[in-house]
């Protein structure tokens, strides 16, 4: 029986005429240069426009040979053919493209569109029944990927919806009408989307037409399914003149010490041959390539800092990372070739608007996403905070702060370092359940936030940490209630109220916070990353039952006066 369909992996050229002469201008010119490359192009009276290139990839010594060859301690010559083909064609003014092989390396980067794949899945796919996630937590540089070949409904994968920004998705599909659909099978099938689409599609020529025809419709003519709409809250930015004004402040901070606004990502569809990669090349400006085990930003900013300013990102943006599978001889049998810029996340404001740069591309945080956030994060700043904190002064270090407290706060208790046993962890893992504690079990979490989002990023990780655990384990809630007796009787207040019942669980936490350099802190003030970790951090305490309120400590540039000072106006 012949073969009806075939999973492949097609992408859509949006910026391509559906003419040969422009599909010729998609494919990178050396493949088409390479010597015995097949080249076939349709007349131009064809109502279906298509070229075909297939190009041969002999080699005398493949690229492992040396290394193999090197371990082994004699010289070893071992071939290699490996050849790719490239199939583009037009479809109702279209373009689209079909690599076998490692065709796909032949399309000119800048000609895809690196959400097609997934913007169909968000339509097609049942949101029940999702196979697989990749996704980016935006600021973190962090990659996530979840696959379940049965299938889960988009809540267990417990995405947060405005912190990540989701690359690829897998879903099992609802009816469509594609060739697979036709051949009357009751099992069902899926396909995984992202930058290119994963899917099963006619192997005749007439049913791959019409396969393509109906994934065109589908993105034409179909909304996202209400439950994955998130994913599309981010959005692209396309606006000229906005544009302009982010491109002018990425090359301003691209010329600056590092202060967290930039961190490294994996572009999305190179996350495997990220993986597989033994030596990158990393080459900025007119310089020689750094050689390294892995991607280095730094050296990657560093060679940005050297250039004049208003021609930074430029010079990243025709700065190129290869990736090599093996990195002898300086690297051979190169996996990927793309611009540094894709290698770069950059978190930039434009007066009142945040704008994320990621993978060579600008995305605007959602409007609703950005109401939302700060209808949460206003509510946590209360006009009158109910916790009243001292100075932080000069030179003082968070340890230093905390137990100083007391000194002038009677009715507050340092708990820093006070750990409890985690349970999950090994015989000595701790952890810190809170710096401060009032007598009325209200839980006060301090922390100077300097050069950037990532000492806040943990300090609320500490909070969902330390609730979870005083709320699921009663080791840890006797432990902590026996710790704060202790300590209040160290230092003489044990008749003043500090006691806790054994049954603890605490109603409200505080997050303390200095911004450092004299700033004020406010819903404004606190950095973009943090207030979307704030928000998802407030949200989840608030399900748990937890109130959550934010406040500023007042900073002074002056040194702490004598300890006795204090001692005596207590």
């Amino acid at each position: 029986m012949a073969l009806r369909t075939c999973t492949r992996t097609v992408y859509q050229l949006p910026g391509v005429a559906p003419t040969v002469e422009a599909m010729l201008e998609a494919v990178n010119q050396k493949y088409l240069n390479t010597p015995h490359a097949v080249l076939r192009v349709s007349a131009p009276q064809e109502p279906i426009q298509q070229i075909a290139v297939i190009v041969p990839n002999d080699r005398e010594q493949v690229g492992w040979g040396d290394v193999f060859s090197s371990g082994y301690g004699e010289s070893f010559t071992i071939s290699s053919s490996r050849p790719a083909a490239l199939h583009l064609l037009a479809v109702d003014g279209m373009v689209y493209a079909l690599g076998a092989d490692m065709g796909y390396r032949m399309l000119e980067d800048n000609y895809v569109n690196k959400r097609f794949g997934l913007a169909f899945v968000l339509r097609a796919g049942d949101p029940y029944q999702l196979r697989g996630l990749v996704s980016r937590t935006i600021g973190e540089a962090r990659t996530d990927i979840a696959l379940t070949p049965a299938g889960k409904p988009v809540l267990s994968f417990a995405v947060r919806e405005h912190a990540q920004h989701v690359d690829r998705l897998g879903a099992y599909l609802k009816d469509l009408k594609l060739t697979r659909s036709h051949l009357g099978r009751v099992e069902q099938f899926g396909a995984d989307g992202g930058a290119g689409l994963r899917i099963p599609l006619g192997v005749e020529r007439d049913d791959l037409i019409a396969d393509l025809r109906e994934i065109g419709r589908v993105l034409r003519d179909e909304k996202p399914q209400p439950e994955l709409e998130f994913v599309e809250h981010i959005t692209p930015v396309k606006d000229a003149e906005t544009l302009e004004l982010l491109d002018i402040a990425l090359d301003a901070a691209l010329g600056e010490p590092a202060d967290g606004r930039i961190v490294s990502a994996v572009p999305a569809e190179l996350w495997q041959p990220y993986q597989a990669a033994r030596m990158f090349h990393i080459r900025i400006g007119r310089s020689e390539p750094g050689h390294h085990d892995d991607f280095d930003l730094a050296y990657l900013l560093g060679r940005a800092r050297v250039h004049r300013q208003g021609t930074r990102l430029d010079a990243v943006r025709m700065g190129t990372v290869s990736g090599y599978l093996y990195p002898k001889g300086g690297g051979q049998e190169r996996l990927f070739a793309t611009s540094a810029l894709r290698w770069i996340e950059a978190q930039i404001s434009v007066g009142s608007r945040h704008f994320c740069f990621t993978d060579g591309e600008w995305y605007e945080l959602g409007a609703r996403f950005v109401e939302t956030i700060r209808a949460i994060i206003a509510r946590l700043f209360p006009p009158r905070p109910s916790v009243d904190l001292p100075t932080w002064y000069k030179g003082q270090t968070e340890r230093q702060y905390n137990e100083s407290v007391p000194d002038t706060h009677p009715h507050l208790l340092c708990m820093d370092r006070k750990n409890a046993r985690n349970p999950v962890g090994t015989s000595s893992s701790q952890f810190e359940v809170c710096d401060l504690l009032t007598k009325d079990g209200t839980l006060i979490l301090v922390k100077p936030a300097h050069g950037g989002s990532g000492p806040l990023s943990h300090l609320f990780n500490q909070s969902i940490v330390a609730i979870q655990l005083l709320l699921q384990d009663a080791e840890v809630r006797r432990q902590f209630t026996e710790r704060v007796a202790a300590e209040a009787k160290d230092k003489g207040k044990g008749k003043d109220g500090f006691f806790l019942p054994a049954d603890f669980v605490p109603r409200r936490v505080v997050f303390a916070i200095k911004l450092g350099n004299g700033a004020t802190l406010t819903p404004e003030t606190l950095f973009p990353f943090s207030q979307i970790t704030l928000a998802q951090t407030a949200r989840a305490l608030e399900q748990a039952g937890i109130s959550v309120e934010v406040i500023g400590i007042p900073e002074s540039t002056e040194k702490r006066p004598a300890r006795s000072a204090f001692t005596s106006a207590a």
